[in-house]
């Protein structure tokens, strides 16, 4: 009983520290471990600290994605100190651990990725390689956020004229913004995701991947379901994970019917007010073109997004430290087609 007290003790200093680092996610927390673990992955934790205070760290993720091969993943990370020359000692004990256990595993283990909260690239960050090629097993890099510091009105008034015009059509309308985080609630966020996906032909997520993530963070009051309502039907849906003082539109989708009300743009305005009005400084609506890419595929709703005005942060590339280079070519492989859990 007290060992297992004693770890979630750690856990909870671990979030705690999380948290409270500016240029960290929510990935980083043990609430995602359990998350990922629902699907396949497993995970361990390095933990810095000096004396009793951590000053650095990483969740690490490992994927077996063939037989007897595997790689590790930090997403939101790692977590470093803001001083950068403690930084640099911090990230190359990481490391340092990171491959220690690496040479105990069973698995041939291809390489390291990284995907921290960093805008610029630390000097001391060497021997890592960008993606040569687009992979499944990546989050965004591009995102942008609405700074809900200041007052609605000037929330309102850095938004794009096209965004703020649609924002009072809706409303002309009488679409209603409701938040329902019940049965029902996560039901109709499901038969609209289904629905939407369907249409765009791309493959959606299991049921199972959104309940468990409804179960995990339900109980900590760091998710919500939004939605956009017109005569009674619900037409767009917004699921937001809260973290820090930040709050992230982390899956949505809308009906193709009654477009001209135009309900997703009131439904993002209710829940900037909302996360407001919850303390959040900020409302990051996740995946945004990264710019240079006219053909991606990003781009139809980062059109959309670009409406709400807000501030681009274009994070460091994925970055990959490579092992085995056999095994990274194996996986780096375009017939491989591996598909993300």
């Amino acid at each position: 009983m007290s060992l297992l007290q004693s770890e979630a003790d750690r856990w909870k200093a671990w979030d705690t520290f999380v948290e409270a680092t500016p240029d960290a996610g929510f990935m980083q927390t043990s609430w995602y471990a359990d998350f990922r673990a629902s699907v396949g992955y497993q995970s361990f934790c390095v933990t810095l600290k000096d004396e009793e205070t951590i000053v650095g760290g990483a969740l690490v993720m490992k994927w077996s994605y063939a037989p007897q091969r595997c790689f590790y993943y930090i997403s939101d990370g790692p977590v470093l100190p803001q001083d950068e020359s403690t930084a640099h000692q911090v990230f190359d004990t990481i490391l340092e651990i990171i491959d220690e256990h690496r040479r105990s595993e069973e698995e041939t283990v291809s390489h390291l990725r990284i995907e921290p909260r960093w805008q610029h690239l630390p000097d001391f960050v060497r021997g890592f390689r960008p993606l040569g090629v687009r992979d499944a097993y990546t989050e965004p890099r591009t995102t942008l956020w609405i700074d809900l510091r200041p007052t609605e009105d000037e929330i309102l008034a850095q938004m794009k004229p096209k965004g703020r015009y649609n924002i009072h059509v809706a409303q002309r309308h009488g679409v209603a913004v409701v938040e329902d985080t019940s049965a029902q609630g996560l039901a109709d966020f499901l038969r609209i995701y289904k629905r939407m996906a369907s249409r765009q032909e791309i493959e959606a997520k299991p049921p199972g991947y959104f309940r468990t993530l409804f179960s995990l963070l339900l109980p900590r009051r760091e998710i919500s379901i939004f939605f956009a309502e017109y005569r009674g039907r619900r037409l767009a849906v917004a699921l937001v994970v809260y973290f820090g003082r930040r709050a992230s539109y982390f899956f949505g989708r809308s009906l193709a019917l009654h477009r001209s009300v135009m309900a997703p743009y009131l439904l993002h305005f209710e829940v900037m007010r909302a996360a407001k009005a919850r303390g959040c400084e900020w409302y990051d609506l996740w995946g945004f073109d990264p710019g240079n890419e006219p053909d991606h595929p990003w781009r139809k709703f980062s059109v959309f997004k670009a409406k709400f005005g807000g501030v681009v942060h274009r994070l460091t590339p994925t970055l990959d430290y490579v092992y085995d280079a056999a095994a990274y070519a194996d996986y780096a492989a375009p017939e491989r087609g591996a598909d993300a859990a």
